[in-house]
């Protein structure tokens, strides 16, 4: 642990200095306007796919607006108390999460429950766990993800953009641009060594990564797209933080022809000045030397060559695209007192700092729905007294400093997909405009171990080493081994803190809206509590000396002291979580409920919550052995 911490320490330090070196200089990056933009685009970014709102059926755009409305104005979207670097955050974006019933998503040491979409063939068909109002909401975000998995699995090799039937789409896109000019200049775009743009809040937003104190902060998690995770192998393939220091495949400044360094584009349709890639390229190679001294890649960028702009590696997810879930995000800037700067590009205000979306199936697609309003009453952000800024996604390639950067901006509506390995070399931000916005945002997340399914199963994998007489009820167990017991014993924790803990950490939430989960949480209880019952037998075998050979005894008590002492320490862990300062700020329904959790003196639980007696009577025992 003191090695991990010594070398994200190091990591830190070497991210400070090279940002006192890049001082003023700023990477270039091209947006629409910008000369070399659609060779940029194909050259190095061919993974983006960009869906303009209005080639969506109107009615889809209707239903899915509606929708997200709804959704916020029922309190499902929510922000999280994460864990981040051993201290609790909220995050800046509020969420939620729909999907296949049954699903979870795990980011930043906090799992999401899935509300289920009512879709027509659904498990949930017919049952009456939310009102008709959520129901419809629910049901018209898996229509948009059903018309997601087709279109994404009919694009075809070299699409870009999908256009509208009408005109207009430079007009529209100059435009948006005016508003967001003046951010690509920022002068105090380097004013702060915090992360990303919530941390100054203490709060994780969407880049709550365990670099919170660094300018680009390569985030566990993302609004534009999994884990998180740990989305947040957060299930367990979860991409490791990312570092800027390394260089990779680059694009000859011939090639693009334009730089990032803009001015101003107007809204009559000028083209912005393009400033030559030849001014920026005498500073970016003096930071190439710099560069190499600084390049830190872990073991993940090191196998999947993170950064390359080079055709993809074969791809693992194959077959039709079958989105599972969707995280939703809001964010209203207005509400945000810090959004810092980003800090390479100089590309404006940032909503959500540089990551990989994680917690993914490999190579497989992200798409994402984004609806721009300015109040809960779904009023469009378009038009008005005044011209406002447009939200914008950034991309760049991960461990390069020579190929500029890419900016697009987002009308209301617009849809954009990240394809192939795009997701693997290259990083997204997401820059924020002058109006609130909603995300859907479309993916196949990794559930191997993530869903209640696969808990179900680990459960009665245990269970099935406990034989309860018919008529008296007493319980034994059917098998001794010392595999056996740490088998057991590890699902044990894994049910109290990777399910149990977790859903009732997140208080009254699911109930209060949705009750899919409140029956399968009853009966994970249940269980888990004949694995209490399961423990206390394994540890009266542990102290029982007659009839066991004196190796076996030691190996089984050598597994139970590491199980408990774990057990131990997490149990702790979440009590002081449920009782911080941050969680008694939530209002009743949403505060962390410290459950589950019993008195000394219940006759109900085989053994007591807090184990530290026990914990000393087996490594007593282990001493006299």
């Amino acid at each position: 642990m003191k090695r991990s911490g010594d070398s994200e320490g190091e990591k830190r330090r070497k991210r400070r200095r090279l940002l006192q070196e890049l001082g003023d200089q700023k990477i270039p990056f091209l947006g629409p306007s910008d000369r070399g933009f659609q060779q940029l685009w194909d050259s190095s970014y061919s993974g983006l796919v960009l869906r303009r709102s209005c080639s969506l059926p109107a009615e889809l755009h209707s239903r899915v607006q509606a929708a997200l409305l709804t959704l916020r104005r029922k309190g499902c979207l929510l922000r999280d108390l994460v864990r981040v670097r051993d201290r609790d955050v909220f995050t800046a974006v509020s969420r939620a999460l729909l999907g296949e019933p049954g699903h979870t998503y795990r980011y930043l040491d906090t799992r999401l429950f899935a509300i289920p979409w009512h879709s027509e063939d659904s498990e949930v068909k017919g049952q009456n766990c939310c009102d008709p109002d959520l129901r419809a909401a629910c049901k018209a975000l898996w229509e948009l993800n059903t018309f997601f998995c087709t279109d994404v699995s009919q694009l075809k090799e070299g699409d870009r953009v999908t256009q509208c039937a009408k005109g207009g789409e430079i007009e529209a896109t100059m435009k948006c641009e005016e508003g967001d000019t003046e951010s690509k200049h920022s002068e105090d775009s380097k004013n702060s060594e915090g992360g990303d743009s919530e941390s100054k809040q203490s709060e994780e937003g969407d880049t709550e990564s365990k670099h919170s104190e660094e300018w680009d902060i390569e985030s566990k998690h993302s609004e534009e797209g999994c884990s998180g995770q740990k989305p947040e192998g957060e299930w367990e393939t979860e991409s490791k933080h990312s570092s800027e220091e390394g260089e990779s495949c680059q694009i000859k400044p011939s090639e693009v022809g334009a730089a990032g360094e803009h001015s101003e584009a107007k809204c009559s349709g000028t083209q912005t000045e393009p400033v030559a890639l030849e001014a920026q390229e005498k500073p970016v190679a003096q930071l190439k030397q710099s560069l190499s001294g600084y390049h830190i890649e872990d073991e993940e960028e090191q196998a999947s060559k993170q950064g390359c702009s080079q055709p993809s590696p074969p791809q693992v997810c194959t077959g039709p695209v079958q989105f599972n879930v969707t995280l939703l995000n809001y964010m209203d800037p207005a509400a945000m007192s810090q959004l810092k700067e980003e800090p390479y590009y100089g590309m404006g205000k940032m909503a959500v700092g540089w990551h990989h979306d994680e917690n993914l199936i490999s190579h497989s697609p992200v798409s994402v729905y984004s609806y721009s309003c300015q109040d809960d009453k779904g009023e469009s952000s378009e038009g008005g007294s005044g011209e406002k800024a447009c939200w914008r996604i950034g991309l760049k390639v991960a461990w390069d400093i020579h190929t500029p950067g890419l900016m697009l901006p987002l009308e209301s509506g617009d849809c954009y997909y990240m394809r192939d390995d795009l997701n693997i070399t290259h990083q997204h931000c997401v820059l924020a405009g002058d109006t609130a916005r909603f995300s859907s945002t479309h993916r196949v997340a990794e559930c191997s171990s993530g869903t209640l399914k696969y808990i179900q199963s680990r459960c009665q994998e245990v269970l099935s080493n406990l034989h309860t007489d018919p008529e008296t009820g007493s319980h034994s167990l059917q098998a001794l081994l010392p595999t056996t017991l740490q088998h057991c014993e590890e699902i044990h924790n894994e049910v109290e803190f990777e399910w149990l803990r977790q859903y009732w950490f997140q208080g009254q939430r699911y109930a209060h809206f949705c009750s899919w989960w409140t029956r399968p949480m009853e009966q994970l209880e249940k269980d888990w509590r004949l694995m209490e019952t399961m423990t206390m037998l394994f540890l009266s075998t542990v102290e029982e000396e007659e009839g066991q050979e004196e190796e076996g005894r030691r190996e089984m008590a050598e597994t139970l002291l590491s199980a408990l002492t774990d057990r131990h320490q997490q149990r702790q862990t979440w009590r002081d979580r449920c009782h911080s300062n941050l969680a008694q700020t939530l209002p009743p329904e949403e505060a962390p409920v410290d459950r589950p959790f019993w008195g000394v003196d219940d006759p109900s639980m085989p053994l007591p919550f807090d184990l530290a007696d026990i914990i000393s009577r087996v490594e007593s025992l282990l001493w006299r052995m």
